[in-house]
């Protein structure tokens, strides 16, 4: 799929590039207390593992505002506080070394915004403008009626106006609602206004598989359109979840390269396990550092010898046998008890020749 990305002003988050032609990035945001240092930098280290690229946490009060220092020190990615309300939470943040802050013009006061955005620019770091339909202002709720999605792009614009004004460069945008429909929409307004990189998200996006589904259908049709830069998958769910929906997001569109898995739904012609060797093929991926190729799992005569056949390497079950594909040529026949062991010494062996 070929996707002509949105033209974006390109900025830095903690020496990561956004926008202007840099990939999407996968952000995901820490739900443990930030307050514990330890707890928290231990679930980003997982997420770093997974491949999150960025990285927020809310600070909601002075002792996770003061432990964002020793947070930063320990972790490799870039790293965002999450504030509301209280503007000297940001300030406290900003003094310990944030790279980028979020605030929400729907719950802080304008003069408040103008004090944190100088403190910004100050500091030469990123801020994100994050408008969400849940606590968008009252004045723009009284003057709209609901959070329409031209109210929460309003949101936006006037509070870029804001911190542009304190001398803040780098900024990144979102307009987010708990409804994919309104997402979409909200994004395709913002995106004809301003040319400022944007991060996309369906905000309370719901549990894992009805979050999943969501955030894809909302997300993929903003990316399928060029819109957005950042990302992120809010699930009710572990945020390494958040993470792996986001990249295969990004990969269904050939936006992130990484592994492919093609398998069959299995039916009645299945003679082969092959729910239980697709989930431990999909295990093995996760855990090891694969290049992008495309993997065929497959369950019988109809559709498999044709689509392992094309993949970078697949198997074609059968009834206690199949056949081992790589490059579009027969390998060799296998036992149907060797098809994990085979298929990934194979995918080992060209691993290596990849990286070689």
């Amino acid at each position: 799929m070929n996707i002509k990305r949105r033209t974006t002003k390109q900025i830095s988050v903690g020496g990561l590039t956004i926008g202007g032609g840099a990939p999407v990035r996968v952000q995901s945001m820490t739900n443990t207390k930030t307050s514990n240092p330890a707890a928290t930098i231990n679930q980003i280290k997982h997420l770093e593992d997974a491949g999150c690229e960025l990285v927020r946490v809310s600070v909601p009060d002075e002792p996770s505002a003061k432990a964002v220092g020793r947070i930063k020190a320990a972790i490799s990615i870039p790293l965002i506080v999450d504030v509301h309300f209280d503007w000297r939470m940001a300030m406290t943040a900003i003094e310990q070394g944030a790279d980028c802050v979020r605030i929400n013009p729907g719950n802080m006061l304008t003069e408040d915004i103008k004090t944190v955005a100088a403190a910004v620019a100050a500091q030469g770091i990123a801020m994100r403008v994050g408008v969400n339909a849940g606590s968008l202002s009252r004045d723009l709720l009284a003057e709209f009626g609901h959070p329409m999605p031209e109210a929460l792009v309003e949101s936006a614009l006037r509070t870029v106006n804001i911190v542009t004004e304190a001398g803040v460069a780098n900024i990144k945008i979102s307009v987010k609602a708990s409804s994919a429909g309104a997402t979409i929409d909200a994004y395709r307004l913002l995106s004809n206004r301003i040319d400022y990189p944007l991060h996309i998200g369906v905000s309370e996006a719901g549990p894992l598989f009805a979050g999943t589904i969501k955030s894809a259908v909302g997300l993929g049709i903003l990316l399928a359109e060029g819109i957005g830069d950042t990302m992120r998958v809010s699930l009710t769910a572990d945020p390494v979840e958040e993470v792996r929906v986001a990249r295969e997001i990004l990969a269904s569109l050939g936006l992130l390269r990484k592994p492919e898995i093609i398998s069959c739904p299995t039916c009645a012609r299945t003679d082969a396990d092959l729910i239980s060797l697709v989930t431990a093929v999909e295990s093995a991926l996760a855990d090891g550092d694969y290049p992008p190729l495309k993997i065929a799992v497959m369950g019988c005569v109809v559709n498999g010898p044709g689509e392992a056949r094309e993949a970078d390497i697949g198997i074609a079950g059968g009834k206690g046998k199949g056949v081992l594909f790589k490059n579009g040529e027969v390998v060799r026949n296998i036992d149907a008890r060797d098809y994990l062991t085979e298929l990934l010494r194979e995918l080992d062996i060209m691993t290596r020749e990849y990286k070689e």
